[in-house]
């Protein structure tokens, strides 16, 4: 049996959502982030020394990062190939790509952007909070906004091929993607310039196995 040690409005929803997918049968074991932090809790530190999440167990293996998780479970679970393309195509191509941007480019400007969004209201003494504002300001006005402007625009014109990410067929780098594209619609950074995002949003949205896993996962709000 799957266990899906899973993080409250983590990337562990993506999880549970290609388990659903893949119509594989898992059990969730919930934890809870530190109200005052949002950090993972350190039970977590007895399954991965990281103390992270997603993580996944199954008959003794564990396994951790989104990306790792998703290639693990496609080898084992989806045998007919029935969430990625196959092997040798462009389109098999085009999955791998996205597998891995998803963390490796597209998520790196939007934690930073939270980060620094959240910089000044830490505690610090009243005269110091100015400063750290201006700096914050700086560093997000001519780098952190327009890297992620870049990289949408990018996701913007990609979908313009597609209907899907990798391809006209629904895969699992999808799954991937969801989570920095409804970080940034959370950051409000999705737009009117952004319309197949809109639309790519919506269309996740209504799968059945997307609303499956929000059941099994619970409230679902992206950090701001």
């Amino acid at each position: 049996m799957i266990t899906v040690h899973h993080l409250n409005n983590s990337r562990s929803q993506r999880v549970l959502w290609l388990l659903e997918e893949l119509g594989v049968d898992y059990e969730v074991k919930r934890y809870e982030r530190d109200a005052k932090t949002m950090l993972a809790p350190p039970e977590l530190r007895k399954v991965h020394p990281l103390g992270k999440s997603p993580v996944i167990t199954e008959d003794g293996t564990t396994v951790a990062e989104s990306g790792s998780i998703v290639e693990y479970l496609l080898e084992r679970h989806d045998r007919g190939n029935t969430l990625r393309p196959a092997p040798g195509t462009p389109e098999r191509m085009r999955f791998t790509y996205w597998l891995h941007y998803a963390e490796g480019s597209a998520m790196p400007p939007l934690l930073l952007s939270l980060i620094f969004a959240r910089l000044p209201q830490g505690p610090m003494p009243f005269f110091v909070r100015p400063v750290v504002r201006g700096i914050a300001d700086k560093v997000l006005g001519s780098y952190v906004n327009p890297q992620i402007k870049l990289h949408l625009d990018f996701m913007e014109s990609e979908l313009a091929q597609s209907a899907w990410f990798a391809g006209a067929a629904f895969s699992a780098a999808d799954i991937q993607m969801s989570f920095p594209v409804e970080a940034a619609a959370a950051r409000g950074a999705l737009g009117a310039g952004h319309p197949r995002l809109q639309a790519y949003l919506e269309a996740i949205h209504a799968r059945p196995a997307y609303q499956r896993a929000l059941a099994m996962g619970g409230p679902y709000e992206l950090l701001r």
